[in-house]
This record gives structure tokens, sequence and C-alpha cells, in this order.
């Protein structure tokens, strides 16, 4: 066994296409490793924005051998009635290059048949590597590639260098005109001369001797306590630090090849800004972190990253800071320029913007805002309604404002900073803030009502629309992110268990649109289905029973945390010995009583003792049930319900159900559909296995 190294060299590639190559470089290879039978051991990618590597620790020297069963013919037509062979005997072994003597009969289902049993040598993997290595490199795939001079394949950016070894040895391949060999490149103005690797054993010391940090995980480390240190060095008051942002020390990980950090200051007027203006244009333009003092408040630093080490630092900190100071200069005329109109004063500006063509400007959709929001308020928040309204009216107004029009991430912190100086209530700016929650998947939810309730309201509305007009997520395809606005409202509702027909609130979000859409009752059932398919996605990837999850929503899927509770009921419930028992009992009932929905008994057409009983404590338990159901105690309405193991079982026992008497046949079934319709009150438990 062998170590293998491949580097692809390349010019600078984007921060975020670093990672996403890196896996999926470890990927194809362990794939094409399995389908060539090359034994190896740990697979570990390593990159910067010059270099995808990867390196593979004791690779097989070559293919273990092996054999392989081909069929033939069958034996009746491979041989004739005097045991000769015929042509399709003949012509079988010659097409496989062998003596029709080396065939042997092998029995299978359809017969018997004429079969080859060979050996196949293993290749040795060195012979195999060059077309294996060109293939991985040929199936990355970028977010953006594209074809460098006159290069035939496309790539994310042009490659500039191959390195390929297997222990010492060059494994020789040429793409593009470019022979691949054991020469590296070290850092681009640290260390720009070549480098010879000797292997993959010494692959990361040589390139730390040539200032690169080939290690993903050990350069962001690097990151991290050089924009600390650079705190330290600057001799700011006692406290202060780097605001660390993950995301953004993993972006700058992506753009160095040797992290270098230096401390900057800008003048301290530009902190009348709102902390998310000052770090978002720190961030987002020139990857800046920025600085906080001992309360978390933001100080007049921040903290680059070079991706060389400097040999005057004060002229390097004043390059960053002159081109810091532009930018702010930016937003700080961008914020003074806004506040110079309130947002009430440009509610009706919105009609300058398109919210989808065919569902109107964001003015419409605005004003459909405010009219769902009053409609949950009204059930929810009748003592915030007002506020509730206020919010909606003015949260998408920031959209007009020129910060936003720069920096549209802070669509919402804008909004409210606004509002905050308009001198609109507390509640009203921070609904405008929160009604963007979540903004993603997992992430932070609302905590006021009024965020929570607008928020609702501006997602239901969208999703209306675009179902309403046809535009639904099909595969991946999602333009809309109605995926990510269906599990935005199943979180809100849960977090503040609001009990909300989804039928009900999506008529009334289409009705709003008047004949822009189709707000029929098969749009609406479209989109509760869609909402359910996301419910049943998020239940089971929390760790809900999958089967406890498909028996509440297989009844009924209107009310997202009612539905919710009963899983949590048949979860539970499934634990209990006689489950199992009725399980199967109730799934016996759905097959027998079919389409049976009449459920009036008349106690004079019992004659068995069984159904007699069966029957009396099927009414005990209806009675017992029915106020626990209303009150949503699903729980303990199943627990009651499993009293009724004992006399289904005996029933099932000694009652023949399908009586000739008609009249008894259907006295009995509709016992039966009674008790499968206490059931499906809660969830159909035939959905459930009982093993």
């Amino acid at each position: 066994m062998a170590d293998l190294l491949f580097e692809i060299g390349i010019e600078e590639l984007p921060a975020g296409f670093l990672q996403p190559a890196l896996d999926q470089l470890r990927g194809d290879f362990c794939k094409k490793a399995t389908e060539h039978r090359l034994e190896h051991g740990s697979v570990s990618v390593m990159g910067t924005p010059r270099r995808l590597s990867l390196i593979v620790q004791s690779l097989a020297e070559s293919q273990p051998d092996g054999s392989e069963t081909l069929m033939g013919p069958s034996k009746k037509a491979g041989f004739d009635e005097d045991g000769n062979p015929t042509r399709a005997a003949l012509g079988f072994a010659g097409s496989k290059g062998v003596d029709v003597s080396e065939l042997k009969v092998a029995q299978t289902e359809k017969g018997e048949y004429l079969m080859l049993v060979r050996e196949i040598k293993g290749s040795a993997t060195y012979d195999l590597l060059p077309d294996l290595l060109v293939d991985l490199l040929l199936g990355l795939s970028f977010p953006k590639s594209m074809k460098w001079g006159g290069n035939q394949n496309s790539f994310a950016r042009p490659i500039q260098w191959l390195v390929a070894l297997y222990d010492e040895k060059i494994v020789p391949f040429e793409l593009e005109g470019i022979k691949s060999g054991r020469q590296s490149r070290g850092h681009r103005f640290l260390a720009p001369e070549a480098i010879d690797i000797s292997t993959a054993a010494d692959y990361e010391a040589q390139l730390d001797g040539a200032s690169v940090i080939v290690d993903v995980k050990r350069r962001r480390e690097m990151v991290i306590t050089e924009i600390r240190q650079a705190v330290v060095d600057r001799s700011l008051p006692s406290g202060a630090e780097v605001a660390i942002d993950e995301g953004l020390v993993d972006t700058v990980c992506n753009l160095v090849e040797h992290p270098f950090g230096i401390c900057g200051s800008f003048d301290s007027r530009f902190l009348e800004l709102p902390d998310q203006v000052l770090i978002t244009s720190m961030r987002e333009h020139q990857k800046y972190f920025p600085v906080v003092d001992v309360n978390g408040d933001l100080m007049a630093n921040f903290v680059a990253v070079n991706n060389t080490r400097v040999k005057d630092p004060d002229l390097t900190r004043a390059g960053h800071e002159r081109v810091l100071r532009a930018r702010l200069e930016d937003a700080f005329f961008f914020f003074s320029s806004d506040k110079q109109t309130s947002l009430g004063d440009r509610y009706d500006d919105l009609s300058g913007i398109i919210f989808q063509s065919r569902l109107g400007t964001m003015l419409e959709k605005s004003e459909r805002i405010v009219k769902l929001s009053a409609i949950l308020a009204e059930k929810f928040a009748p003592a915030e309604k007002e506020l509730v309204s206020r919010a909606a009216k003015l949260c998408k107004i920031d959209l007009l404002t020129d910060m936003v029009g720069e920096f549209p991430s802070l669509q919402g912190e804008m909004g409210t900073a606004y509002a905050v100086h308009d001198n609109e209530p507390a509640l009203v700016c921070e609904g405008i803030r929160e009604h963007y929650l979540p903004k993603r998947a997992g992430a932070e939810l609302p905590i006021s009502v009024v965020g929570a309730l607008v928020g609702l309201a501006d997602r239901i509305d969208s999703i209306a629309g675009c179902f309403g007009i046809g535009q639904i997520p099909t595969g991946t395809a999602d333009p809309f992110g109605l995926r990510r606005l269906s599990l935005a409202v199943i979180h809100i509702l849960e977090k503040f268990d609001y009990s909300l027909s989804l039928s009900e609130i999506f008529h009334k979000a289409l009705a709003l649109y008047g004949d822009k859409v189709d707000g029929g009752s098969d749009t609406v059932e479209s989109v509760t289905g869609f909402i359910r398919g996301r419910f049943i996605n998020d239940e089971v990837g929390m760790g809900r029973d999958p089967e406890a999850v498909e028996a509440a929503t297989a009844v009924d899927f209107d009310d997202i945390n009612d539905c919710r509770k009963r899983v949590k009921a048949l979860e539970q419930v499934r634990r209990e010995d006689a489950f199992g028992v009725l399980a199967a009992a109730f799934k016996r009932i759905r097959n027998i009583i079919k389409d049976n929905r009449d459920r009036e008994l008349q106690p004079g057409l019992f004659t068995e003792t069984a159904e007699k009983e069966l029957a009396g404590v099927y009414e005990q338990v209806a009675e017992k049930v029915a106020p626990l159901i209303e009150a949503r105690n699903y729980s303990q309405a199943l627990e009651e319900m499993l009293v009724l193991k004992a006399p289904v079982d005996s029933f099932f026992d000694s009652v023949m159900v399908m009586a000739e008497d008609e009249k008894v046949r259907q006295n009995r079934l509709n016992l039966l559909t009674g008790i499968g319709a206490l059931f499906l009150e809660v969830g159909d438990i035939s959905k459930m296995s009982t093993s």
C-alpha cells in the first residue's frame, strides 16, 4: 500500500466555492474507489483559494483478483440431442475468447443454462489512477463554471498546475495542456517559487515552509488567533475584544492562504449609525470584524485579515481605514437621507415595487398583509390589534430606502431603526424586524406577538398567491422559497401555540387577491397538502415516530398544533402493552366496515353476549372520550379507548359480523364503525405497525 496525493492548482476561488468542492472531491473519490474495488485508509481533503487537495492513505497497490460469472444460452439451446455444441454455444464461447469445453451448466429458476466463470486479474492501481484522477477533476461542479481560453472543459477558475503522486512516483496524465507532476506553488507573495513535493506525507509540512497553511481547520484557528491578537496589539481599552462572526470566519479562512490580522479604527461619529448598519458595512463589502467593549457595545475599531505579512503595518492599516471610511460615509449619507421622510409618508410609493408580475405590487401585498394581520389579531390578540395593523402597514416600507437598496440584508432592521426615529410604538418597531424571522430553518423565531402575527400574515399571503397562480414547487425547484415559508408558519404557530384552521385562513387569504388567483377549494387543498408534507418531514426530522406522524396527519391536518398533540399522544399510547392487539383489531375493523359510515345502534338486535358487552363498553368509553377530545386531551382519550381491547377480542372470537340477517349484520357493522370512529378522532392507527 502507498499514499496518494492529488492537488489541483488554480487561480483564486471564490470563498463560497472552496468547502463544497473539497467535500465533493472526497465523496467522489470514495465512490470511485468502491467502483474500482480499491481498498484504502483514511481520505482527507485540504485546500486554499489556490488549491484543492486530496490525500488518501494506504491505497492498495492493485485491485484484488476476482472472478466473474457470465450467463449464456440455455443448455437445451446450446447442445443438440447427441450432446454436441450448437452454434449458440459455440458463438457464446467464441465471443468470450474461450473453448466451449470451459462452459459449465448452472441450475437457475428458469432451468439449466450455460455459464462461464473466469478469473479476473486485478489491475495495478498506478495504471488506474490517471483516468480516475482526470474523472475526479472533470466531475467537480461549482455554482458557476466557464471555459477558459481555448480549453474544452469548464471549471470555476483556470487550472494552473497539477500534482499527482502515488508514493514517490508521479501519476502521469495531461489535461488541457497541463501535465501532472510533483511541482506545487507556495504563497503567491511570500514564497512564489515552485516546490517539488516529495510524498503525500511531506505535503503539508512542505507547504507550511512556503507560507501556505493548507489544512482548512488549522487555518481557521489561525484566523481566530490573529484577529484576537490584533486587538491586543492595538492596546485598546481593557475588555475590548473582536466580535467573532462564525460565518465571516469561514469566509475569511477561504480567502487567504496564511492569515495576518491588523486592527484599525474609524471616526467615532459613525457610531451614530445602527449597529447592524456598521456591522453589515464592515462584513459584506470588506470582510472586516467589528470590535466591542466590555459591555458588548460597538467600538470605533475593526479587524481586517490580510493574506500576506506587511513591512509597514501602519501603512496597511491606513489603507483599510480609508476604504472603510468611504463605505461608512455612504452609509451615513443614506441613513441621514432616509430619515428625512417618515415610513408612513412613503407608504403609497410601494406601488412602484413589483411583488410578483401576476400578483401585483408591494403596495397591494401590504394592504393584504394588513387585512390578514387584523384577522389573526382579532383571533389571537385582540388587545394588540391596532399595533399589529400598524406594524403590518409599515413592515415593507424600508424596501424603498437607500440603505436597504445598498444592503438588502438589512430589510426589517432598517424598518425598525426608522420606525424608532419616527416615534412609532416600541412593539410596532420590534414587530417590523421580527416579521422576517425566522430567516432560515432553525433560526431565531419572533418573540413578540406583533412580530409573529405580521410574519404569519406575510408568509400566508405569499404562499396563497403563488399556489393561486400555479407556482407550486416541483422537485428541487422552489423559486419563491415556499418550503421555507411553510416551515416558518409551522414553527411560529408551534412557538405561540396558536390554534389556526389552515383551510379557513387560506380561503380568506386567496379571497383578498380577488380575480388574480384561483381561490377555489382545490387550491386550498393543494396548499394544506403542501404544508402537511413539510410538517411530516419536520416532525420526522426532529425524531418523532414516523408512523405516529402518518397516523395523525392521515385523518386530519387543518390545525397544526392540534395535529402535533395527536402525534405525541399516539407515540405515548404505542408504549402500552394493549396497543398492539388493539391496533391489529382496528385494522380488521377498517377492512370489515369498508365504506360504512352509519353508527346508529339498535340494542334490540344484539343477540350475542360478546356483542352486548362490547356495545356497553363502547357507549361508556364514548361518553368518557367525548369531553377529552373536546379538550384536546388526546393521551387520556387513548388511554380510555384501550379498555376496548378485551371486549373487541371477545367479539371477534365469538361473533360472526356478516350475519345472514341484514339488520343484524348492519347493526354489527354500525357498532364497529362507531369504535373505529373513536380512534379516528386521534389518528388512523392502522398506519402503525404492531410488531
